[in-house]
Order: C-alpha cells, then sequence, then structure tokens
C-alpha cells in the first residue's frame, strides 16, 4: 500500500502541536518528519531525533541544488525539509506528517501534488487572540502582529484539502484520525 505524506499547519496559539501529540500518542506507526536547521542546539536537542542541524552552507548548497521540498527562513536561521528524506521514510514503508508553517505547507503541494494538506484553524480570531493573551508572554505590539499573521495564514490555508476546527482537543484529534484514515484507505 503506498504511504502517504500528510502536512499539518496552523496559526501559533492554535494547538496544532497538542493536537499532533495527541494523534501521535494514539498511533505510533506514524513518523513525524525532523527537519533540517542552521540553528544552534539548544539544551537537551538531539541531531537526528530534534533536527538535523546544519552550517549556513551545508544549507544554502542545498537550496541552490533543489534538495529541499520547503524551506524558510526565520530570525536569521534557516529551515527546511528535505526530499530525500522524506521519499526515503515513504519507501520504507512510513507514514508521515510534516508540521510546518502556510506557506512552507504550499511549497510542499507544489513538490508533491498527492501530499495532503490539514490546516489546524481557531474556533475564531477572538477565541485565539484570548488565548494569546492568555500566555502573558507577549506585548501588545507582538499580539497584534501574530494576529496579522493568522489572517494571512487562514487565507493560505483556502488552498489546504482540509481545515479542522480546535474547538475540544479531542474532537480535533479524532477528525485529524478520521481524516488521515480516510486518506490512507482512499490510497
Amino acid at each position: 500500500m503506498n504511504k502517504k505524506l500528510f502536512v499539518l499547519s496552523g496559526s501559533s496559539g492554535v494547538g496544532k502541536g497538542t493536537v499532533l501529540k495527541g494523534f501521535l500518542k494514539r498511533n505510533p506507526d506514524f513518523m513525524l518528519s525532523i527537519s533540517c536547521t542552521t540553528r544552534k542546539p539548544r539544551p537537551g536537542e538531539v541531531d537526528g531525533i530534534n533536527y538535523f542541524f546544519t552550517t549556513q552552507e551545508e544549507f544554502k548548497n542545498c537550496i541552490e541544488n533543489n534538495k529541499f521540498l520547503e524551506w524558510a527562513e526565520f530570525a536569521g536561521n534557516f529551515y527546511g525539509t528535505k526530499k530525500k528524506y522524506i521519499n526515503q521514510c515513504l519507501e520504507e514503508g512510513k507514514n508521515v506528517i510534516l508540521e510546518i508553517d502556510t506557506q512552507g505547507a504550499l511549497q510542499v503541494k507544489k513538490q508533491m501534488p498527492e501530499a495532503v494538506l490539514i490546516f489546524i484553524a481557531p474556533p475564531s480570531l477572538e477565541e485565539l487572540e484570548a488565548r494569546l493573551r492568555g500566555r502573558h508572554t507577549e506585548d501588545e505590539a507582538t499580539i497584534q502582529k501574530r494576529l496579522e499573521q493568522v489572517r494571512a495564514e487562514i487565507k493560505r490555508s483556502e488552498n489546504f484539502d482540509y481545515r479542522i476546527v480546535n474547538d475540544k482537543l479531542e474532537d480535533a484529534i479524532l477528525r485529524l484520525e478520521e481524516i488521515v484514515k480516510g486518506e490512507i484507505n482512499n490510497a
């Protein structure tokens, strides 16, 4: 049976990581993709488990040689997903889930049209704003910038295959399972 690449995206504060963690706990046969990055490892991070850590020079060489399904630059560091790594995982018979931003997801879809894009949406912008404010970790300007990004991501999500509203965690995990199982059964 053909294996699939699932791409999970969602706005900051929407709970996509929590939904994904719940899904993977109940579906251990799925593999979470590992991204490449040029940033330095944080304490406790392990090369090949948390990220594939690489140099700026190596990363730029991979960009020039079209070795990435998607890549982006954030805060002076590069992040990306290698085509070879994803293809190898799929050939080994693993279903793969990649958690990235909406721009990266659309890059993946261009290169791998068979990839399944799933967007985790907030119940509403008001609810998401309340979640962001409830963290008490960012100032007003940062919150407004995040909300602006959310609007852009929601707009890009119109090009996704599925949308899951995360208003109740358990329901969102179940919906993700339904989508994934339906896609695998139709492969």
